[in-house]
């Protein structure tokens, strides 16, 4: 029991320590300023070529949407994601003793061993395969629903919608991602870095007020003319389409795409959205409540 203390106390001593060194000193795969650098470039995007020309550049939940992007990108790490990633790892290890096994041992290959561009694409598709039907999870099974209704609780869309998500959703996320990642191995951190903020910027471009689709490569990546239906408060069915997250092939592949028209001027949310709480504290306890 006291090395699982010591795991959790020092989860929180070193990613402190982690981020402050990230606002302090800065390097080429800093994450608080490549956060920052991709969201004021989006949100120059949305300045200089609007695609809803008369949504305010402070859009309606601007401000509460900013404080979700820094709160879910490293308040949440700090205060419970980093700790339950790293007892949660040491768990499964432990058992995995018990059988003579570590988690290295049950890799069924490892993509690092591949020449690195190849790693990072088979990364990049493997990851955002499993995200997308990770995505259609949250829409099918009711509880997950209740959590990622914060998500689609947004009215009026700008890149910072991009990070409107409750506390849970990321847990639902690794839970499911981390035995799979693990089976293909790993890339390293810097690798890791490359990808991961590829897909915020493709992320944060989807949730835009921009009027792209990007030609022929709507087929390959997921765009903000295609994930403003995502969002349509109008569906065609009961769970919802274009669940993609950074690619929009999966969509495409399994049926699941939707664009029936210019969704410039849909109506976003969700039935029943009246009863859903407007404030951050009511919004991240919302899936507890009966």
């Amino acid at each position: 029991m006291e090395k699982y203390i010591d795991i959790f106390i020092n989860s929180y001593s070193g990613y402190f320590n982690y981020l402050i060194n990230e606002i302090l000193y800065w390097n080429w795969d800093n994450y608080f300023y490549g956060l920052v650098a991709i969201s004021l470039v989006v949100w120059l995007l949305e300045i200089l070529f609007p695609w809803r020309k008369n949504q305010a550049i402070f859009r309606k939940d601007f401000w509460l949407d900013l404080f979700y992007l820094i709160f879910n990108f490293f308040l949440l790490n700090l205060i419970l994601l980093i700790a339950v990633s790293n007892i949660s790892e040491q768990l499964i290890n432990d058992f995995l003793s018990l059988f003579g096994l570590q988690l290295t041992s049950i890799q069924l290959f490892s993509i690092s061993e591949l020449p690195k561009p190849i790693a990072l694409l088979l990364f990049f598709l493997i990851s955002d395969f499993l995200q997308w039907n990770i995505h259609r999870l949250l829409h099918m099974v009711p509880f997950f629903w209740k959590i990622h209704k914060t998500h689609h609780s947004v009215k009026e869309m700008g890149f910072a919608a991009h990070f409107r998500y409750n506390w849970m959703e990321p847990i639902v996320y690794k839970s499911i991602l981390y035995i799979p990642i693990i089976l293909i191995g790993g890339v390293n951190l810097q690798d890791v870095f490359i990808v991961h903020f590829i897909s915020i910027a493709i992320g944060h471009l989807n949730h835009a007020n921009l009027g792209w689709d990007y030609g022929f490569l709507k087929y390959i990546f997921n765009n903000p003319k295609m994930h403003i239906w995502h969002h349509s408060k109008e569906l065609p069915n009961k769970y919802g389409v274009n669940f993609g997250i950074s690619l929009s092939i999966w969509d495409y592949l399994f049926k699941t795409n939707y664009i029936p028209s210019d969704g410039r001027d849909i109506e976003l949310g969700f039935n029943g959205e009246n009863q859903f709480p407007k404030d951050f504290i009511a919004q991240e306890f919302y899936p507890l409540k009966k």
